[in-house]
């Protein structure tokens, strides 16, 4: 069944009730404190370079990254768990120094057994007792009837919420969800999601979505956040120009004494969530770890907001692929 379009709005009272208690939702321990503190700039892991990955993850926590973002589609973890086990042993760091995220992908959702499997190989990949987050990919899941590709999601969180007390995972959460599908877990849940990692970018702000889930004390992780820079996303005659080459994203560069990659990061790091942009190559996973010395003021940061009034654009929609309506309800679904 496909979810009407709904406003955030409309949703806000429900969920708000369910995210205080009055449906018995457990809150997580919050990723702001102490116990628990997600790094604002992450390392991504999807598509890197198969020949180099575990040198470019012990590139990157060599150059400070302490935020690592995985997923079993990438296809990768057990060159990631090697590039951890390397910097571990190099670096003199522990395994509480680095914050590690996979997901769960859509084939394991249907029985709780998938699940429990998805994530034991997903540790044996990584070479790694616990994650600090496990995320569940996409609200989709193949139907045991036809094989055909539909909404899923209540019963694999189900099962992520008892895994969750076991404390091989110290978080859970979603991805790609919509407000509707957000507030059907909250509903449904006893534990209320912690993160929600979606595309997040100066083409696809947003703002409303990202606000909405910080009031109910969900932590919000942005993928992409270099836009179409992203050779994944082939690239169609209504595209805006390359996010890295934007005329105004140069100006503030410019003004800024930045690079491109570093002010789209800052960017949104100022908002108030961590991004996890991804490089193979050490110069540009240095370039981008200096965001966190890239200091935007309020008219670059406004300059920044305006882009998406000329461009709006989602580039990772699988929704034709899947035959499911996904993002309903939110911007350039």
């Amino acid at each position: 069944m496909l979810f009407p379009s709904v406003s955030l709005v409309s949703l806000a009272p429900a969920i708000a009730a369910a995210a205080l208690g009055r449906n018995q939702v457990q809150v997580q321990q919050p990723l702001t404190s102490e116990f628990s503190k997600i790094p604002s700039l992450g390392f991504g892991t999807w598509n890197l370079d198969q020949r180099n990955v575990s040198e470019a993850v012990f590139a990157a926590l060599h150059t400070g990254y302490r935020h690592l973002d995985c997923a079993t589609i990438y296809g990768n973890q057990k060159a990631v768990g090697e590039g951890i086990a390397h910097a571990l042993e190099s670096l003199n760091l522990h395994r509480s120094d680095i914050w590690v995220t996979s997901k769960l992908w859509n084939d394991h959702h249907e029985d709780p057994i998938l699940v429990e499997q998805a994530l034991s190989q997903t540790l044996h990949d990584l070479g790694l007792a616990y994650l600090d987050l496990w995320l569940m990919h996409w609200p989709v899941g193949p139907s045991p009837d036809t094989g055909k590709t539909q909404l899923d999601y209540l019963q694999a969180w189900k099962a992520m919420e008892n895994i969750h007390k076991t404390g091989r995972v110290r978080n859970i959460g979603l991805s790609n969800f919509s407000p509707a599908q957000l507030k059907d877990i909250i509903d449904h849940s006893d534990t209320k999601p912690s993160v929600h990692q979606f595309e997040v970018h100066p083409y696809l702000p947003q703002s409303r979505w990202i606000k909405f889930q910080q009031q109910l004390g969900i932590s919000v992780t942005a993928y992409s956040p270099f836009a179409n820079t992203n050779p994944t996303y082939k690239p169609s005659k209504d595209d805006p120009p390359f996010l890295l080459t934007n005329s105004d994203m140069l100006a503030v560069a410019a003004e800024t004494g930045c690079t491109t990659a570093q002010v789209a990061l800052a960017w949104g790091m100022s908002r108030g969530y961590s991004v996890i942009p991804k490089s193979s190559h050490v110069d540009h996973i240095k370039e981008n770890f200096g965001a966190l010395d890239c200091q935007l003021g309020e008219d670059d940061l406004h300059r920044i907001d305006e882009i998406s009034k000329k461009y709006l654009k989602r580039f990772n929609n699988p929704s034709k692929d899947y035959g499911v309506k996904l993002f309903d309800g939110l911007e350039d679904a």
